[in-house]
């Protein structure tokens, strides 16, 4: 059985307007089981509501660090 694979994915230097769309196609390439590892610049709380409001039942999200400079989310996919 293959192992899951963690996806480090640094957003803070790109415009915002290439943040979203490089986070979900990055998430569209992953396979089951397979996780984003995300660093932003302020908390992700639109991402999170898009990615539930999207993508129902094929994500797990969990927030790792708390900035204030720093955000960083894990976001798995699972189905």
């Amino acid at each position: 059985m293959a192992e899951n694979k963690l996806v480090t994915l640094d957003v803070r230097k790109m415009p915002p307007w290439e943040r979203h769309p490089t986070i979900f196609s990055t998430f569209e390439g992953l396979a089951v089981g397979d996780t984003i590892e995300l660093v932003n610049d302020h908390e992700p709380k639109p991402l999170y509501y898009q990615f539930m409001a999207e993508m129902p039942g094929q994500v797990e999200w969990e927030s790792k660090q708390l900035g204030p400079r720093e955000w960083v989310a894990l976001i798995k996919k699972v189905a």
